[in-house]
């Protein structure tokens, strides 16, 4: 009874000094850039974060695509941005990166309809859920955190290219974490759900950001786009929901309460898609909108060049494919 006691003592005094820490540490995007003309992709552009992010780029004058699996969810966002921004030009489209084939009618979608795309917003994710094998053999959270964000990238790619200028590159944003710091990359038990827990392929889907992000930079040479990570901090949002009802409702709870808000936890993104400097240069990390790095290992080149190729293959480009994307 007293291990408990102290354990849960731990805890509280644990959860408390983060949460005066990302209290303390809150840093808000500067810039007034407009986005009138320009073309936004947000993933998980429908709550949290990624509602926060839409809100803001509608309300800069963007035509803004918001993208999640949920209609219903969609609707409602698109009421939400229309009521505060008074923006018209924002579009839902159904998207679910746990499934190659939704990622490959989105992408299609994309192109069809749109002449550019000046913004990615890698955002969409999933927390700490029950794991299980996706139709496409991946890992849930692997696949949704990563892999479906590795193939919608290099998919949307030839459009950001040609979007992209020299002086005004378009941009892809990754939502890493800070939980990358516990990332590994062991690629011959990537997808293996009786290997990892779940909060373990978290940590690692959110490196493997990192590490597409420092892959493709190298490719991408001198191409009109570049690709950075962020990490938000600690957020309240609903992706705590996903720890089951009872302990996911305490977990939000305390986090809207200590942590950043959705709002708060947009701002580097923000700051990401739309600072100057930071359209200045590619694989690099940014936090509480400053440049930072990521863990040591986020930068090897070889492991980086590695994880591309096990990528491409779990998600059925072939080196045609891929080429293409390039172009």
């Amino acid at each position: 009874m007293l291990l408990l006691l102290y354990i849960v003592v731990v805890v509280i005094i644990v959860v408390l000094v983060v949460g005066l820490y990302e209290k303390s540490t809150n840093a808000i995007c500067t810039s007034k850039k407009r986005l009138d003309g320009k073309t936004v992709i947000v993933t998980g552009g429908t709550t949290g974060m990624g509602l926060q992010i839409a809100t803001d780029f509608a309300d800069r004058g963007a035509r803004v695509i918001i993208a999640c699996p949920f209609k219903n969810e969609g609707v409602e966002a698109l009421k939400y941005i229309l009521e505060k921004t008074e923006n018209t030009d924002v579009v839902f489209k159904i998207l679910d990166l746990s499934s190659l084939k939704s990622i490959r009618e989105f992408t299609k979608d994309i192109f069809n309809n749109e002449k550019r795309l000046d913004i990615l917003m890698n955002n969409a994710g999933v927390g700490v859920v029950n794991e299980f094998i996706t139709d496409d053999g991946m890992s849930f959270i692997m696949q949704v955190n990563y892999f479906g964000q590795f193939l919608l990238t290099l998919l949307l790619l030839p459009l950001l290219n040609k979007t992209g200028t020299k002086t005004d590159p378009a941009r892809v944003v990754n939502t890493s974490s800070v939980l990358h710091n516990f990332g590994f990359i062991y690629l011959t038990k990537i997808n293996d759900i009786r290997f990892w827990f779940p909060l373990q392929f978290y940590a690692n889907s959110k490196l493997c950001l990192v590490l597409f992000a420092h892959e493709l930079t190298k490719k991408l040479k001198r191409n009109n786009v570049v690709v950075n990570c962020v990490d938000p901090g600690m957020v309240g949002t609903g992706i705590f929901q996903s720890a089951g009802s009872l302990l996911g409702c305490i977990m939000t709870t305390i986090g809207l309460v200590l942590f950043k808000t959705p709002w708060l936890g947009a701002q580097t993104a923000i700051h990401a898609a739309l600072d100057k400097k930071a359209g200045e240069m590619s694989g690099q990390f940014f936090k509480n909108c400053k440049l930072t790095r990521a863990k040591r290992s986020a930068y090897n080149d070889e492991t980086a060049e590695k994880l591309w190729d096990t990528s491409a293959s779990l998600v059925k480009l072939s080196s045609e494919e891929i080429e293409k994307c390039f172009l």
